[in-house]
């Protein structure tokens, strides 16, 4: 998808040689065409993960206004904990992710969604903060005049270097990515990077 392609491109380029870029050097003057979909996700004391922003266009697609909403809300009931675990290490482990997902209407309508999440830094150096975008994969009608009850996630990959470049890397799904307390969401993370870099590599 378009959006999140460009999204990547800059956060990727205002990054640099560090592994997330700092959150006062993204510049919404930047990319305006993509603002509507954009959002910006921020860790809270209660140790969830809400909306900081929301675009417009996402706040269409799902009939309300994001702002302060968490992040798991979007999604399916079976999913709340796993969603919510996954954006925190991505924070956590600073590697951005992106996210395919079937969207289900208040009235049984379906739609496919990219959905990137790439850690920002507060200047004293943690990644509290996530960039992120929420496009559909096709146009369809219905999309921001019959509200989006719940997101449900179909698969997920991390990114490489240069995303639309390089063959994607499936990934497990997310019941597993966050699976137990023995192998650990950075155990796991960092195996699929060595994976990526192996597929690159051929």
């Amino acid at each position: 998808m378009q959006t999140t392609i460009e999204i990547f491109d800059y956060w990727n380029r205002i990054r640099g040689a560090a592994d997330a870029p700092l959150k006062s050097q993204v510049e919404p003057s930047a990319v305006p065409h993509l603002l509507q979909s954009l959002f910006i996700l921020e860790t809270r004391d209660a140790g969830n993960i809400g909306f900081r922003l929301a675009g417009t266009r996402i706040c269409d697609l799902f009939g309300r206004d994001l702002r302060g909403e968490r992040f798991s809300s979007l999604w399916g009931n079976g999913q709340h904990a796993d969603i919510e675990r996954t954006a925190m290490g991505v924070m956590d482990h600073a590697m951005p992710a992106l996210f395919n997902a079937t969207g289900y209407s208040t009235i049984g309508h379906q739609a496919s969604f990219e959905i990137i999440m790439m850690p920002l830094r507060s200047p004293h150096g943690a990644c509290d903060r996530l960039l992120g975008a929420i496009a559909p994969t096709a146009a369809a009608s219905w999309l921001e005049v019959v509200p989006l009850e719940f997101l449900a996630l179909d698969r997920s990959r991390l990114l490489p270097g240069k995303f639309g470049t390089a063959a994607p890397t499936e990934l497990r799904p997310i019941n597993e990515i966050v699976a137990g307390k023995s192998a650990g969401f950075g155990q796991v993370m960092r195996r699929m990077v060595s994976q990526l870099l192996s597929v690159e590599a051929h």
